[in-house]
């Protein structure tokens, strides 16, 4: 299953780009793979060192990230019983990619596949893509560990609230927040999302990448504000690091006329995060 994942991926990706032509700048391939490596261990540092350059915009749109996140926070008790209520209908099949494609050994091997086709094919794109999937997921993936062990939320599945914080607490029981699964599931998407330009085709790709965060929830691993946050980081890494490669290759993914962005939605028995692009 495990491996069929990460194939179904790779071929997925490659289809993407079957038109594209070959450009291979340096020319030899061991030279590409030093270079690649370089922008994803110099992009993973940019990442980090992003939040530095903040101006105005980006504090308010981390301000209201944070919002967002409490807001969905507030009703985090209500949506984990909905959510579990609705586990024994949904198919397995969306189970076992959830639980499988969320895991680092399997996004690591499914995003080590595509850049290893660009590599062998000298595919900018591809590479570059490889690069962005592999430093994003390294990221986002690093601080993620951070914050969980750091935040000490309990697990749904703990039963003892959606309150209950106990920081570097080792048992797993106490690293809800944020979400791993959704996470790097979504980096993923996110990072094959940029590439369309059509919304439908952007809206299904990250479906795609929000099953295995949602599978956590249904099974009781994590509440929806865990998920909501670890969205949030997802698309902030990659667009961070997408940024600083857009200098590094010519391939470029960004549309600077198209911005995202983060809106709350309140009405009677409704309370909603939508993320708009």
């Amino acid at each position: 299953m495990k491996k069929t994942i990460a194939l179904l991926f790779t071929i997925f990706t490659m289809g993407v780009y079957a038109q594209d032509s070959i450009v291979s700048v340096p020319e030899k391939r061991w030279d590409m793979f030093k270079y690649d490596i370089g922008n994803m261990f110099k992009g993973v540092a940019y990442s980090y060192s992003r939040p530095f350059r903040w101006k105005g915009q980006q504090w308010a749109q981390f301000g209201g990230v944070l919002a967002g996140t409490g807001a969905v926070y507030l009703a985090d008790e209500e949506t984990s019983e909905f959510f579990q209520r609705q586990r024994e209908g949904v198919p397995n099949v969306f189970r076992e990619y959830g639980e499988l494609y969320g895991s680092p050994e399997n996004n690591y091997l499914a995003t080590s596949g595509v850049y290893l086709v660009g590599l062998i094919t000298k595919n900018e794109k591809l590479r570059r893509t490889g690069v962005l999937l592999i430093s994003s997921a390294t990221s986002a993936g690093f601080l993620q560990q951070v914050l969980k062990s750091a935040v000490g939320r309990a697990r749904p599945v703990a039963e003892r609230g959606k309150d209950t914080f106990d920081p570097f607490n080792p048992h797993r029981n106490y690293h809800s927040f944020p979400s791993g699964h959704a996470l790097l599931a979504f980096t993923n998407a996110y990072a094959i999302g940029k590439q369309f330009k059509s919304p439908w085709v952007k809206a299904g790709v990250y479906t795609l990448g929000a099953i295995p965060g949602i599978s956590r929830i249904w099974d009781g691993q994590h509440w929806l504000s865990d998920f909501v946050f670890a969205v949030a980081i997802s698309v902030a890494t990659v667009e961070s690091i997408d940024l600083y490669l857009d200098r590094k290759y010519d391939e470029k993914y960004n549309d600077r006329s198209k911005k995202m962005s983060w809106n709350l939605n309140f009405g009677p028995g409704t309370l909603g995060v939508v993320l708009q692009f």
